[in-house]
């Protein structure tokens, strides 16, 4: 149920070391970046604080900076977006990282806040107010609206108009609680408050909010027999001023301080934590000892307080009316376990609807159910967050082995137990990553069953409602992959297409996408679908370059129809099925065509893909009947062969304006038409798939005409799938892998690196930017960025100034072509050596 994908450890320098010498941070972004922190030793005893930033798929490649901390950093928090990050220190000292130019091993801390001399125990950042609740018990339903639905919250502050305010909130040591909000100016506001008027120790504290925009803190001065004390916080701007009001909830002991015989046992409370952010209602404490901790979980209710009969009978209303007051109970506890050294918990917000204490049913042992508790023997517990029973245990006495290292017998080790000292679930509570007392990072992999038996169609279930979460939310989905076995993809794919086309129309258009490239890296799992990627992979390129191409046409009269010239080109075009170009072109208003010459110079580019791709699927229809050829489901969908249609239109138009941007083709004779050949095909072809009419075999004049092609014209060899090394496709045999961080490890191949026809890599080939379509040269020289999950390569800086060349580029600055977010720094691979401080990875937000 749960067992080690990957650890990745430091090599051994001989002058300096990374160690972590006091409590260590770590934290996991919905875009599956994990940032955490170690200290860096040099041979003179100096500590220099660092943070260090990977992808999960690449973590070998982790791109660390110099905080500049001048204490040990005791927090790290993710933004809801998984591009900025909070750092605060065991000095008061706070810094706000952002991504500069949107690259992941690009970092800058243009703003922070401090409060002098006063260590920082609890950080986070202010509410936005979104929160999506996933009901599980409704996961058969047709319409996501009913399986997540959006939950009314509040920001914690809002800016005129109801936009949420940005900024962060933290709890010193000192028990003060200072707040910075970022200002549209890029000014920060900051302001800082006594928690209450008698100020005291704060050991231990954590954040949560409220659904009315309120904030709630929790405090522990560290001392099992001291209260948990909990405050109301309010957050306003009064006259450009932050003003911070707080007030004093109820407070609550431990249960195990009231026996005698534990009080002594259990001196110090070491854990604090809301079960989740928007969660203030529950707690989850820990007390130990230096060999064994105890662990209680608490709920906030709202209970009825008794009234005498004698207060009813003199006024009567008050027995209409039970007055209620709020009151701490426990609701779970554990025995004495061993000595908990790290705690992480679910951020999935599954709705805890009729799931209570009763643990009984398979939906309620789903992951986001379960938190994790980590121990000083080195095992690692999944247990229900509400009622605290152990659902999956790991143990790590079995250490990862390197691929080519026999499996032989090891000497026990002396010395300290390694465990975890920080630990993070992540998003979808299907991985586990810990950083341990040696600094190493460890991936755990945590099944959906959570220790439970489950049949394949329930297992595949849940696997295909966390990645319907993913399409909606837009978070990365590398953690589900984990759990994809080869054989689960065709049902996945199939059953995932399935959810989608039940959606309206307008959710339809919305995840079109999405769905394109979280099928693209389920196919990448399997042997046999390997060669779908190609096509999901041509089709998100198609559907771009589609949009952008029909973005750049306006119309000629400003009192147009409602109809902008791209919709009305794709009515036209579907209705009228006539396979000559030029009289399909006759029915266009030509003069919404018309573009500056240098445009459509610039754009030659992308219009020789769209000529190259057309000749390849029509040269390819003969051998339609091989699945593993690479354009095989495009020659069965009328909509993408639609779509190629309309663009071969716009080219014969542009071509007319400006002949040099046409595509360029290599034909036999000099008097060809190739363009009304190839339209002429690819029409009789779309009209045998089209949705409007219907679906019939190609006719056996239209194979002989594609037959004859390769002596025609001469068929482009195509890139169609980018080189990934990443791990996800890699890790399916589930022996755990050994990595470095910064050097790269020699992998066994993964199925997407199979030699297909169409995927062959020949060495020395010339590199190609995937989405400029520019050829680099086998050994680029300029600066390129490189996808983590498909492998897409560009360059960092344009080399075309042109409007819409830009408008293209705009649209790769956050995102990827695939959906992934990480991306890595590739070209110094293939020239020199690289230079530390190059590699990493860049980031690019999902699609």
């Amino acid at each position: 149920t749960m067992d080690l994908a990957y650890i990745c450890e430091w090599e051994k320098w001989p002058k300096s070391t990374h160690c972590p010498s006091g409590p260590l941070a770590c934290t996991w972004s919905c875009r599956n970046l994990i940032a955490f922190t170690t200290d860096l030793r040099s041979d003179d005893q100096d500590l220099t604080r660092m943070i260090h930033i990977l992808d999960t798929e690449h973590p070998w490649d982790v791109h660390s900076i110099r905080s500049e901390h001048s204490e040990a950093i005791t927090c790290l928090e993710w933004d809801q977006s998984g591009s900025r990050l909070l750092s605060a220190d065991a000095d008061g000292q706070i810094k706000c990282w952002s991504m500069a130019d949107h690259l992941a091993n690009s970092w800058e801390s243009p703003v922070g806040s401090v409060v002098e001399g006063d260590p920082i125990v609890a950080l986070s950042w202010l509410h936005n107010g979104v929160k999506l609740a996933l009901h599980v018990e409704k996961s058969g339903a047709s319409s996501f609206g009913e399986k997540f639905s959006r939950v009314k919250f509040s920001p914690s502050l809002t800016l005129f108009g109801g936009k949420p305010m940005e900024g962060w909130i933290a709890v010193t040591v000192s028990g003060l609680v200072t707040v910075s909000l970022l200002k549209p100016s890029g000014q920060v506001l900051t302001s800082t408050e006594s928690l209450c008027r008698l100020r005291g120790r704060v050991a231990l504290a954590d954040i949560a909010f409220t659904g009315g925009g309120n904030i709630v803190v929790a405090t522990a001065d560290g001392s099992s027999a001291s209260p948990v004390q909990l405050y109301k916080v309010c957050v306003s701007v009064v006259n450009e001023k932050c003003r911070i009001d707080t007030e004093l909830l109820p407070s609550l002991f431990m249960r195990c301080t009231t026996d005698l015989s534990r009080r002594d046992r259990l001196p110090a409370i070491t854990h604090l934590k809301f079960l989740a952010r928007d969660m203030s209602e529950q707690v989850l404490l820990c007390a130990s000892s230096q060999t064994s901790s105890v662990v209680e979980c608490w709920s906030l209710r709202k209970e009825g307080l008794p009234v005498n009969n004698i207060f009813q009978q003199l006024s009567p209303a008050v027995g209409d009316k039970q007055p209620t007051i709020l009151k701490w109970r426990i609701l779970s506890a554990t025995n004495d376990l061993d000595r908990v050294s790290a705690v992480a918990l679910p951020k999935l917000p599954i709705s805890l609807t009729n799931t209570d204490l009763k643990v009984a049913s398979d939906t309620q042992f789903y992951p986001g159910l379960g938190l994790a508790l980590a121990f000083h023997d080195g095992s690692v517990h999944i247990v229900h967050r509400l009622s605290l029973q152990t659902m999956a245990i790991f143990y790590s006495s079995a250490a990862p082995r390197p691929v080519d290292e026999p499996a032989l017998k090891r000497p026990r080790t002396t010395g300290p137990t390694v465990h975890f000292k920080a630990m993070q679930l992540s998003w979808t509570s299907l991985a586990l990553v810990g950083i341990d007392n040696h600094g190493r990072l460890s991936m755990l992999r945590i099944s959906p069953s959570m220790g439970h038996s489950l049949d394949v169609g329930l297992a595949l279930r849940h696997l295909l409602f966390l990645l319907e979460y993913c399409m909606v939310t837009g978070y990365d989905w590398w953690d589900i992959l984990l759990h994809v076995q080869p054989g689960m993809v065709q049902s996945l794919v199939e059953k995932l297409h399935e959810e989608y086309t039940r959606q309206k129309a307008e959710l339809q258009q919305v995840l079109s996408t999405r769905i394109l490239a979280m099928k693209a890296s389920l196919c990448k799992l399997s042997p046999c679908t390997v060669t779908r990627v190609c096509d999901y992979h041509a089709k998100l390129f198609l559907i771009a370059i589609s949009s952008t191409l029909k973005s750049l046409l306006r119309p000629h009269v400003l009192n147009t129809p409602d109809k902008s010239p791209g919709d009305r080109l794709t009515e036209i075009c579907a209705k009228i099925t006539d396979v000559d170009i030029d009289k399909v072109m006759i029915n266009l208003k030509t003069e919404e065509f018309v573009l500056d010459m240098n445009t459509l110079q610039a754009l030659q580019q992308l219009l020789q893909w769209v000529g190259d791709f057309v000749l390849y699927l029509l040269a390819s229809l003969p051998n339609q009947g091989s699945p593993l050829r690479p354009g095989h489901s495009f020659l069965r969908d009328g909509t993408s062969l639609g779509m190629l249609r309309e663009l071969m239109v716009v080219i014969r138009i542009w071509g007319l304006l400006k002949p040099s941007c046409l595509p360029v083709y290599t034909a036999t004779s000099d008097t060809q038409d190739s363009m009304s050949l190839l339209f002429r095909l690819l029409t009789k072809l779309w009209i045998c798939c089209r949705d409007e009419g219907p679906t019939s075999e190609p006719d056996e004049a239209l194979v002989d005409e594609c037959c004859l092609l390769p002596s025609q014209l001469l068929i482009p060899s195509l890139d169609w799938l980018p080189v990934s090394d990443g791990l996800v496709s890699r890790l399916q045999p589930k022996q755990p892998l050994r990595l470095h961080f910064g050097k790269a490890p020699a992998l066994p191949g993964g199925s997407s690196s199979l030699q297909l026809d169409g995927l062959i890599r020949v060495p020395g080939q010339p590199k190609m930017d995937h989405l400029r379509r520019l050829h680099l040269g086998a050994y680029p020289t300029e600066a390129c960025k490189a996808c983590t999950r498909c492998g897409c390569v560009t360059m960092l800086k344009s080399p075309n100034k042109t409007t819409a060349v830009k408008q293209w580029e705009q649209r790769w600055i956050k995102n990827c072509l695939c959906g992934g977010t990480p991306v890595t720094d590739r070209a110094s691979e293939d020239t020199l050596a690289p230079q530390p401080s190059h590699r990493g990875s860049f980031s690019l937000e999902a699609c």
